[in-house]
């Protein structure tokens, strides 16, 4: 891929008709600039692509930012700090630094919030998509910030991928609960519109076809409203005439509330929940597990390849899951 040259403050100016001091008074927030000449400005700006430098006084002459941004979702969730930590480590061996921002898994913020970073004139950026479009980026790209996107493809932009073995991962699970003679499997997740919960519930339904169910609508409860609980999702199952004897999770977070309902339960529900968790070991909790800081460490090497050759044929990679049994999915189907 050939890159384009990136838009300095002279072409903005050049194209807005004003001089580079007047361009340099609007950056800087001047009030001693009319809105109609800001408006021009702003606007020649844009259609250049240009970002104004807010390093610039603080890098020496000919320097270059260290710097790499890796945008994550919920700050809360545990997941993402393994990821990070994955990250950093890839990218402290080759002399650069990380810096993380979050998007609180809000669409409308996903931009702003990496427009901030780009301004700020990283290497490279890391992204964990939740907007529905990220062809905003590809200007970017195109100047030659690598772009990678994280546990998600990117929607509407070319770039490097890596996720996680997620269909596979759920089918997995599945056929372990199948071969000990389950049919009646419920699927929990919330939310449900998200790539890897998609896939989840793909690998869930395969499985179950492959054993001769396809009527898995009536164990399935995936839900974008976070009002609803997963709690709230099992016990409905539960108070079925016909309740499930086993329940696959499509989250760490399910998994929790899931956990919550089953414990105490009798006759026991087998259980496989996706995403390790805290305690889950302890607990005898089965799940879907993987490196969660090899997908980091993965996202990083990538991010250094593109610098290294940003003509480089655009990769998607898998980062492997398997099935980690613990005592809660190897319940079998009570008697009939």
């Amino acid at each position: 891929m050939t890159t384009q040259s990136r838009a300095t403050l002279a072409d903005v100016a050049r194209l807005a008709g004003v001089s580079s001091k007047t361009v340099s008074r609007v950056f800087a927030g001047a009030g001693n600039v009319s809105a109609e000449t800001r408006e021009r400005v702003l606007g020649s700006a844009k259609r250049l692509r240009f970002r104004p430098n807010n390093l610039a006084r603080s890098l020496r002459r000919g320097a270059v930012s260290n710097t790499v941004a890796f945008v994550i979702g919920d700050l809360t969730n545990p997941f993402y700090f393994h990821v990070a930590a994955g990250i950093e480590r890839e990218l402290a061996a080759s002399g650069l630094t990380m810096v993380l921002a979050t998007t609180d898994d809000t669409p409308e913020s996903e931009e702003v919030v990496v427009d901030a970073l780009l301004a700020q004139r990283v290497r490279a950026l890391l992204l964990i998509p939740v907007a529905d479009d990220q062809s905003y980026l590809d200007g970017e790209r195109q100047l030659g910030t690598p772009v990678i996107s994280v546990d998600r493809p990117a929607r509407n932009l070319l770039a490097d991928s890596v996720v996680l073995a997620n269909r596979q991962g759920m089918a997995d699970a599945v056929r372990s609960l199948t071969a000990l003679g389950h049919r009646k499997i419920g699927f929990v997740s919330n939310p449900s519109a998200m790539y890897t919960l998609r896939e989840r519930l793909a690998g869930y339904r395969e499985a179950l076809r492959e054993v001769g169910v396809t009527d898995t609508a009536r164990w399935e409860r995936v839900d974008d409203d976070p009002a609803i609980s997963a709690e709230q999702a099992v016990r409905d199952l539960l108070d079925r005439a016909d309740p499930p004897t086993a329940i696959v999770a499509g989250n760490n977070r399910a998994s929790a509330g899931a956990v919550r309902v089953l414990r105490d339960r009798e006759p026991a529900v087998a259980f496989i929940g996706f995403d390790d968790f805290e305690l889950a070991d302890a607990l005898g909790i089965s799940v879907v597990g993987y490196d969660t800081m090899e997908l980091g460490r993965t996202a990083a090497r990538l991010a250094l390849e593109r610098l290294a050759d940003p003509s480089d044929f655009t990769k998607q990679l898998e980062i492997p899951t398997r099935v980690i049994h613990r005592g809660s999915g190897e319940i079998p189907p009570p008697l009939t």
